[in-house]
């Protein structure tokens, strides 16, 4: 009997997104690297499981690393499987990390990447570590390459964290401190060298919800972002339902990311959105910092053209001329304009004062006014009886 028979495979050919907001970065401390990295190529563009493996970071590695490797980046995909994402694996510093690295990863990748997660699982947090990562943050942002840095360190005792190292202008950075308490994290978890008991963090699902997010998005949103948490628990182990209420609420006013869940509701979400900025900050979560990058980003995308351009002045007061006030202003709009129809903004201005001395500074200061868009994190309801309504 003639017969003709079609077997479909899976070419695994990326998912793609709109935009460069999910152009996202894995750093990677080990000392151990994958048959596909070398100490010359040491960062990679790794935008699937499939291509990961490939590169030898396989979940039946040899190296308990490689295994962790592999569990993030599993994570990472599942949350966002249309990530664009580059993976550095670099030796852990023996003390006081530079967090160089970071900086070589974006300029591996043009300057893309929005948001990186650094997996440091073996160097507890401490306030020269925030100095470090916040340090190379100033410094990209100096470049107009801004980027969030979520960070992994090891957890030897959740209760004992530092509780006052958020502070004023630590906007750039937030760290996670959760992982799973059951499944493949739990499993690593166990199997660590006990003599350093590293954490394995849930940091894959922080990376691939950050990335899978609008700028303007909480990743704590309930309705939008559960995580692949199966049982919450912390990096050195302890499960979310054995930690004492008190102690859980301090780790969340001393900003520290972690996984929650909700009585009557299932999964697991994040406890807020949290950076390690003071509470009272404009940028103290993650989603305002996203947002301003990308309006910093955008507006200098329309504007850098014009450096360089004539300025017409008014002949009778040698300010400005109207029109190219206006010319200024309509330029610096369109990238904001853009995010409002995103609905990434609630609002914006862009203001010039015409009466700037251009003749004598060659300089034109113009102001710009973002209104965000807000995050219900608190809901309160009355509800009672009455005779009638």
């Amino acid at each position: 009997m003639q017969q003709l028979k079609i077997t479909r495979t899976n070419g695994n050919i990326p998912r793609s997104l709109p935009g460069e907001d999910h152009i996202s970065g894995l750093l990677f401390y080990g000392s151990t690297l994958p048959e596909g990295f070398t100490d010359k190529a040491r960062i990679q563009a790794v935008s699937t499981i499939e291509t990961a493996e490939k590169l030898g970071i396989k979940a039946d590695a040899a190296a308990w690393e490689i295994r962790v490797l592999h569990y993030i980046l599993s994570s990472i995909y599942s949350c966002n499987p249309a990530i664009t994402l580059y993976v550095g694996i670099f030796k852990p510093a023996t003390s006081n990390p530079t967090f160089a690295e970071i900086k070589k990863m974006q300029d591996y990748a043009g300057g893309k990447i929005r948001q990186v997660g650094v997996w440091n699982g073996t160097v507890e947090l401490s306030a020269t570590v925030l100095n470090s990562l916040k340090a190379v943050h100033n410094a990209l942002e100096s470049q107009d390459r801004p980027m969030q840095i979520l960070y992994a360190p090891k957890v030897l005792d959740v209760t004992a964290m530092p509780a006052d190292l958020a502070g004023a202008n630590q906007y750039g950075v937030s760290v996670i401190i959760g992982q799973d308490g059951a499944g493949v994290a739990a499993e690593l978890y166990a199997s660590a060298d006990n003599a350093s008991k590293a954490s394995v963090s849930g940091l894959g699902d922080l990376v691939g919800i950050c990335s899978a997010a609008a700028v303007n998005e909480s990743i704590a949103w309930v309705e939008k972002f559960p995580t692949g948490i199966a049982v919450p628990a912390f990096g050195d182990g302890t499960l979310l339902r054995d930690l004492d209420r008190a102690v859980i609420e301090a780790l969340d006013a001393s900003r520290y990311l972690y996984f929650v869940t909700y009585d009557g509701f299932a999964g697991s979400y994040f406890n807020d959105s949290h950076t390690m900025d003071a509470a009272t900050s404009d940028y103290a979560y993650i989603e305002a910092v996203r947002t301003m990058d990308k309006a910093c980003r955008g507006v200098r995308t329309y504007t850098l053209p014009k450096l360089g351009r004539p300025l017409k002045v008014d002949s009778s007061t040698g300010k400005l001329a109207t029109y190219v006030v206006e010319d200024l202003q309509i330029t610096a709009n369109k990238a904001l304009e853009d995010m409002e129809k995103a609905g990434e903004l609630s609002g914006y201005k862009v203001e010039i004062d015409p009466n700037q001395n251009v003749l004598s500074t060659s300089e034109v200061e113009m102001v710009i006014t973002n209104v965000p868009t807000g995050v219900m994190r608190r809901l309160g309801i009355k509800i009672g009886f009455a005779a009638s309504v």
